[in-house]
């Protein structure tokens, strides 16, 4: 059985491109948020293994939605996905609990590394 992953990103497309890299590699998307807000909504209903979260979002950003994850659940494995490489939000999400890091646009085989090596 493949873990299970919640995708939560603002663009639809970068939604369905994660979610076909990771169900190729055999992970089950358990569902897709499209903001930080809903993230954490799915994340209490859901309790996925890992999260994919965006940073830039409408209605609360990534960071804030990482950090309330990390509240609710101290073992929330979440790793961050932004087009934005600037190394103060790379540490922002390092510091708050983030796992990894991965900059947009991707490619498949590091956005399976980054996952690979959260899950252990």
């Amino acid at each position: 059985m493949g873990k299970s992953i919640l995708v939560v990103d603002d663009a639809a497309f970068m939604r369905m491109m994660i979610k076909e890299i990771l169900t190729k590699n055999g992970y089950e998307v358990v569902g897709e948020a499209g903001d930080g807000a809903e993230a954490i909504e799915k994340y209490k209903e859901l309790k996925p293994d890992l999260v994919t979260m965006d940073i830039t979002m409408p209605e609360k950003d990534g960071i804030e939605a990482l950090k309330e994850i990390k509240q609710l659940d101290p073992n929330a494995k979440v790793i961050m996905c932004s087009a934005m490489g600037q190394q103060a939000m790379v540490i922002d999400a390092i510091t708050a609990g983030a796992k990894d890091f991965i900059v947009k646009p991707f490619q498949a085989d590091r956005v399976i590394e980054a996952i690979s090596k959260a899950l252990g």
